[in-house]
């Protein structure tokens, strides 16, 4: 994360970046990225969007952190329950990765968020918001029922790749979703 720090000091040193507005997003290990920018850049990150990523890492924010979460019922790669992948690119360094209801709760939790999410089903898709948290942050959740491990909305990116969803668009809700969550200093 010290590259990162820096790399983000020298981009708002040279050129007009809003500090209440840096965001990082990504799939899989991106995803995984993301969380960890979240844990350990609290100070500098306003919101993260993790698609098809786990949350392994012990999470010791110092601030509140805005996180919308985009996950497949049907990940073999990154189950959405947690657990060993049932596919792995990199069988050298095998894992278990925590659940995603176990990202939803620290983060709830963390941005003291109140305890029960506004639901929304649409179509395969079911979104869980949770409000009045603090610093006007936010948690949500997207479970895409059926969704394999893709970028929904995205293209598939290799021949033996799940198919990405048509009913939603990461790359929408999750630009959507950093737009309405500034950092509020």
């Amino acid at each position: 994360t010290g590259f990162i720090r820096a790399l983000i000091g020298k981009l708002k040193q040279d050129y007009a970046v809003d500090g209440r507005r840096v965001f990082a997003t990504g799939i899989s290990n991106g995803g995984m990225m993301s969380y960890r920018l979240a844990c350990e850049l609290s100070d500098l990150i306003a919101a993260i969007g993790s698609v098809a990523g786990a949350q392994n890492l012990e999470c010791r924010p110092a601030q509140p952190v805005s996180v919308v979460i985009l996950h497949g019922t049907a990940d073999l790669h990154v189950l959405y329950k947690g657990g060993a992948p049932l596919r792995m690119v990199d069988v050298s360094n095998p894992r278990v990765d925590r659940p995603v209801s176990e990202a939803v709760a620290f983060w709830v939790r963390h941005n003291r968020c109140g305890e029960s999410p506004a639901k929304e089903n649409k179509g395969k898709v079911a979104v869980e918001s949770y409000g009045g948290c603090a610093a006007g942050t936010a948690v949500t959740l997207y479970t895409l029922k059926d969704e394999g491990h893709t970028w929904p909305g995205g293209t598939k990116w290799a021949f033996w790749a799940d198919e990405p969803s048509r009913e939603i668009s990461a790359t929408d809700v999750i630009w959507e979703f950093f737009k309405n969550h500034p950092r509020r200093d």
